[in-house]
């Protein structure tokens, strides 16, 4: 257990941090949403069972589980869903995201905690039907919130089985980047390199939503408890992400 600060500063949150490993691949991973790579069977599952928002659904409704890799230039993930109902009502990529069915990856670099919403410290990234990626950057002059896309951060593919009850399998490749990152920046700017005994914060999430205006459940890996009744906390601060090591 850990206390950190948000938002304002004046609240204080109280976060259960857990620790997770990540393999290193391999035989190289085709984000193709198949997931019938050698590497990803040496790889545990991992579940994605936390309420966030909302009501909790049954089993039919949504369930979900994760596994996460890594080799020297990027991490890979592969997700696993049921979802009865898939949902993209806002054709604008940047326009009320959260509010369909998403993938939300959250990542910290460094695993140095701290705020993010309107910063480069860590990163949320959204994740679409679509495999677009939106995260919020640094407001606009106006004071205005700034919602961009970063889709050369990484590649994703998703699919349906076959096979009932239809799961979705969706594998990504994201590419890390540090809190250097200036999406205004001219020249290309790299991402970092992954090592063994790297730590990260982590965390993923799934937006679901059937038929609603705005999403029906937010569904975590990482346990978050609630200030003031909200758990919706990570794309705020870092401080309450997983840290994630990267092993053999």
């Amino acid at each position: 257990m850990k206390n950190i600060m948000i938002a304002s500063g004046l609240m204080l949150l109280s976060a259960c941090v857990n620790a997770m490993d990540a393999k290193k691949v391999r035989a190289p991973i085709v984000i193709d949403g198949i997931a019938n790579e050698a590497s990803w069977r040496s790889a545990q599952w991992l579940p994605l069972d936390q309420l966030l928002v909302g009501e909790m659904p049954t089993v039919e409704d949504f369930s979900g589980r994760f596994k996460v890799m890594w080799d020297n230039n990027q991490l890979y993930l592969l997700v696993e869903l049921t979802d009865d109902v898939l949902m993209d009502s806002h054709p604008d990529p940047l326009d009320k995201y959260w509010d369909d069915d998403c993938l939300e990856i959250f990542i910290d670099e460094d695993n140095s905690g701290g705020n993010h919403q309107f910063n480069y410290n860590a990163f949320a990234y959204h994740i679409a039907l679509d495999n677009q990626a939106v995260d919020i950057g640094k407001n606009h002059p106006d004071g205005s919130a700034n919602f961009l896309t970063l889709n050369d951060h990484l590649d994703s593919h998703w699919r349906r089985s076959e096979q009932a009850p239809y799961n979705v399998i969706w594998e990504v490749a994201l590419r890390v980047y540090d809190d250097r990152f200036d999406p205004t920046a001219k020249s290309p700017q790299r991402p970092v390199d992954l090592t063994v005994g790297k730590h990260l914060g982590f965390m993923l999430a799934y937006c679901d939503n059937d038929a609603s205006k705005e999403r029906e459940s937010f569904m975590g890996s990482t346990p978050i408890k609630a200030i003031n009744g909200d758990k919706n906390l990570g794309y705020i601060t870092s401080d309450v992400f997983d840290k994630l090591t990267l092993i053999n």
